[in-house]
């Protein structure tokens, strides 16, 4: 079985998506890049993240081709192998529908640096502009809003994370959602104070080795 490793990664956090309230149902999907193979593991299309078997999860190449699996592939592959394809950092992308995120890409607003912990991603989260789900055009318009950042909203879609494991790429998804949540809660009583992007600066050189899996 090919990419053995990734695919027991893909089911242990595609059921975790569903634990920690990141999505519903079949909502998001993960992938894991194998660079050495030049392979990508990604969830499979339309089934429940709890009934999902190690050989229901599909073996990609760059080019879109399925190498391995029955299964279709998920129908945003476009959207994670841009990264592998554009980016050397990046080895793990992860896309959930979690509540808060998804609320303000409905509203088509960028999460601004209300709280440190955004510099997990960046010094804010973009939005990106709209396009159907399962597109070209989504994948190009996520990676263009992720430039410089691990992290960017799909309007009207959900949220994207992306980092050097999947780890750490679900790790930054809970956190800008919560991140979405708390500056969602603080708008409802008057307006956020926003962190000064010399404070973003800083975050993010603490960050750099602060709880980050290995």
């Amino acid at each position: 079985m090919k990419l053995e490793l990734e695919r027991k990664k893909i089911k242990e956090f595609g059921q975790k998506l569903l634990t920690s309230h990141l999505t519903k149902g079949t909502g998001g999907n993960l992938s894991i890049y194998n660079p050495s193979e030049n392979l990508m593991a990604i969830s499979p299309s339309g089934i429940p993240y709890p009934e999902i078997k190690l050989t229901d999860i599909v073996v990609m190449d760059l080019n879109g081709n399925v190498v391995e699996g029955d299964k279709a592939p998920s129908s945003e592959y476009e959207m994670h192998k841009i990264f592998y394809e554009k980016r050397n950092d990046i080895f793990s992308v992860v896309h959930c529908h979690s509540v808060y995120s998804t609320s303000l890409s409905i509203l088509r607003k960028e999460l601004p640096a209300s709280h440190y912990m955004i510099a997990l991603a960046g010094k804010n989260v973009r939005c990106a502009d709209y396009a159907t789900y399962g597109t070209k055009e989504l994948a190009i318009n996520a990676f263009t809003a992720m430039q410089d950042r691990y992290g960017v909203l799909l309007a009207n879609h959900g949220l994207l994370t992306g980092a050097d494991c999947i780890e750490n790429a679900f790790n930054i998804a809970e956190e800008l959602e919560y991140v979405a949540e708390t500056y969602y809660r603080a708008k409802t009583i008057g307006e956020p104070a926003i962190l000064s992007e010399q404070e973003m600066d800083l975050m993010q050189k603490k960050f750099k080795n602060y709880g980050q899996a290995r």
